[in-house]
């Protein structure tokens, strides 16, 4: 490996090595190095190419003078980098401090009386880097700071943030509580029009409230893709910044009370047998339900054009004002979906923007331009959709703060977003577009995880000022009460998959940790939103310590927790600052885990790399079995027709699964998720990872309907169950 290749990639991010989950250690090989590199358009083909991209990066910082953004915790004092050339050291500079709040600070300093900490010769003359010392600031938030000289101003954002995210008052001094958590699309209903949607969510927040429950949970809510609806993976999402607009309540838009039209067309005995049929189909038929909601979605828009926007009424106000707000963002976002939509229609095998004609690329292109002239009212539609969601789930926030839960709604941030598509497609530049998120070898996966998601490139990330993240947070933040983000790792390093290479020849990327932190915990102060990080796997010890310090709770899930004897975790041994859970979506079910249904679909599928490790887990399975039952024994908790018998298979009765449900919710976590699944004694499992289309992910139903769960007596007994062991 030569010296230049070296020295760039520490400074680009990429890590030397790895250890996996055995402990073993992994040196990232040269290949990975250049092929990672060229993924970041950095040139590194040879020597010579290696050394001139080395000294440009070294170059960089010094050219643009002051660094792309600053992120400083408050009441601290802030220290950021002048670089200046040496005949400058003796000249007057003023800086203003524009804060958000709409006051300034300024002062002036001469640069030569600073002190200095770095020096190096550009373009032939000598250049410094000195120290410029800020007053701490005691205001959170996006200010702006200009440096000014002769009338030349450089500046730069300088995010001031808090030190611990939002908890709210149900998890804080040592308070305990518990919700539910749903895939959303799986909730039966006999008003829904074959997928769980908003209206559905509402009535999860009223069960919530009448259970002691302080949140509802579900999976991924962002934007995929309405012209191919077999999309359907929530973490594969298109855009993060935008909601899934199958889950709009059809029936609860304002236009469709006063649309005759779109009544008439619902009401006839055709469309309410397609409506009876999507509802009793046992998997989710996402082509089916998309078309019904496509049929009414367009006559409510027409609508709201001829009878708001037409004569600019209050509703048409709002309209505006929603669009003014989320501006190029949401611009962007309904121009790439009314883009792929004409152009799929053309032709079927356009599945995202890096397969259109080259013209169609790049959003600011004169074809493009062209095409939003010309079918402006086509986006204006998708902007009227995401207003919709918008609407909806704002009042979702407004029920669950009327019910009083504590927290509400709990969402899910996802990793990634696809390749193909609007988040790429707006912001190309920010992505390693031919690089693909992961993780390392382990027993599951011999070569690797290679997830398909293009990671962003940390330093242009940085370069941006952050803004995609901030968006990110913000769009998932602002009606939730809780966040769970999905490899809360990747806050730190991330694993990518060089193109062209397998998962195992891979290598983490360093992530700008304390910025992104910093930001996380104030966008989780200012929409009042806690904040979960998904920790499962191999995660470096100053994450857990950061993320704890930062008032973030860890994530953890009763299959993993153990004493160091195998044992099942004991209630008390639980920490307090977590979330914890029987299991999660990609994980058997409590009834599937005591049957060992998911080692059966595994080698039915031929999951299993090899023989020796199936039979392991059937044994380490059988072994579970008895454990758990010794665990509830301990606790005094096992049903009295059970005994704890190490050759006996008792039956997974309510009572048992109940019990299981009361053992975890006596640990002194701050949250108990009760996962929907688990309530209905159900086998199957949301999603079964190293497949695509051998097994029904993300398309499963629960069996019953949510009308019906009041009446359910495995529902109630937990729920009280789980309500009396919190407040204990």
């Amino acid at each position: 490996m030569s010296a230049a290749l070296h020295q760039l990639c520490e400074l680009v991010g990429i890590l030397p090595d790895y250890h996996d989950i055995w402990g073993h250690r992994h040196e990232t090989s040269d290949a990975t190095r250049r092929a990672l590199l060229g993924a970041m358009a950095i040139a590194c083909a040879d020597e010579a190419e290696c050394a001139r991209s080395l000294q440009t990066w070294l170059d960089a910082p010094w050219r643009r003078k002051l660094p792309p953004v600053v992120v400083a915790p408050a009441d601290a004092p802030i220290t950021l980098s002048l670089r200046l050339p040496e005949r400058e050291a003796g000249q007057v500079y003023t800086w203003r401090l524009a804060l958000e709040n709409g006051h300034a600070m300024a002062g002036h300093f001469t640069p030569g009386s600073l002190e200095q900490h770095e020096a190096r010769e550009l373009d032939g003359e000598p250049w410094h880097a000195y120290r410029l010392y800020l007053p701490p600031i005691n205001d959170t938030g996006y200010h702006q700071l200009e440096i000014d000289q002769a009338g030349t101003t450089h500046s730069l954002p300088l995010v001031v943030h808090p030190t611990r995210c939002h908890q709210p008052a149900c998890v804080s001094d040592g308070r305990r509580t518990w919700g539910l958590s749903v895939q959303l699309y799986g909730v039966r209903s006999q008003r829904n029009w074959g997928m769980g949607d908003f209206g559905d969510l509402a009535r999860l927040l009223d069960w919530a409230a009448q259970h002691g429950a302080s949140l509802i949970g579900v999976n991924p809510l962002h934007a995929l893709y309405p012209h191919n609806p077999l999309h359907i993976s929530p973490y594969s999402p298109s855009s993060r910044q935008f909601a899934n607009t199958l889950y709009l309540d059809v029936e609860a838009v304002a236009e469709f009370a006063d649309c005759a039209e779109a009544k008439r067309i619902v009401a006839e005995p055709a469309f309410q047998t397609r409506l009876h049929a999507l509802r009793a189909a046992e998997l989710v038929d996402y082509r089916g339900v998309a078309e019904a909601k496509g049929r009414i979605l367009p006559l409510l828009h027409h609508h709201f054009r001829t009878e708001h926007l037409a004569h600019d009424s209050a509703r048409a106000q709002a309209f505006r004002t929603f669009q003014q707000q989320a501006g190029e963002d949401l611009r962007r976002f309904a121009l790439y979906q009314a883009l792929q939509a004409h152009l799929h229609a053309h032709d079927g095998n356009l599945w995202g923007w890096p397969v259109w004609p080259d013209a169609w690329r790049d959003p600011q292109s004169p074809t493009v331009r062209a095409f939003a002239q010309e079918h402006a009212e086509r986006i204006e539609y998708f902007e009227y959709l995401q207003w919709l969601a918008e609407d909806q789930l704002a009042q979702l926030r407004a029920k669950a703060e009327q019910l009083q839960l504590g927290i509400g709604l709990y969402q899910d941030l996802a990793v990634g977003v696809d390749k193909g598509g609007a988040e790429t497609w707006a912001h190309h530049e920010l992505f390693a577009l031919d690089a693909r998120t992961g993780c390392p070898p382990d027993d599951f996966n011999p070569r690797g995880q290679d997830w398909g998601l293009p990671p962003w490139i940390p330093h242009r990330l940085r370069e941006a000022g952050y803004a995609p993240f901030i968006a990110a947070l913000r769009a998932n933040m602002r009606h939730a009460g809780a966040l769970r983000l999905d490899h809360v790792m990747g806050l730190m390093r991330l694993y990518w998959v060089p193109p062209g290479m397998q998962g195992d020849q891979g290598a983490y990327l360093r992530y700008p940790f304390a910025d992104l932190l910093g930001i996380l915990a104030l966008e989780s102060q200012r929409n009042q939103c806690l904040v979960i990080g998904e920790d499962l796997g191999t995660v470096p010890d100053a994450v857990r310590r950061d993320l704890y310090d930062y008032g973030v709770l860890s994530y953890r899930l009763f299959y993993f927790e153990r004493e160091y004897d195998g044992a099942f975790r004991a209630p008390g041994n639980f920490a307090a600052q977590c979330l914890v859970a029987a299991s999660t979506h990609d994980l058997a079910t409590l009834k599937g885990f005591w049957l060992g249904e998911d080692i059966a679909l595994r080698e039915q599928l031929q999951l299993y790399p090899s023989e020796p490790l199936r039979e392991a887990q059937i044994a380490e399975r059988r072994a579970d079995r008895w454990r758990l039952l010794q665990a509830l024994e301990r606790e005094g908790l096992l049903p009295n027709n059970v005994a704890a018998d190490p050759g006996a298979v008792p039956e997974l009765t309510p009572e048992l699964i109940r019990a299981i449900h009361q053992y975890l919710a006596r640990s002194p976590a701050q949250l108990f998720i009760v996962q929907a699944e688990d309530l209905l004694g159900e086998t199957e499992q949301a999603n079964l990872p190293g497949t695509v289309d051998e097994h029904p992910n993300w398309r499963r139903k629960l069996a019953v309907e949510l009308e019906a769960w009041p009446g359910d007596a495995r529902t109630t007994a937990i729920a009280l169950a789980v309500q009396a062991e919190r407040k204990g």
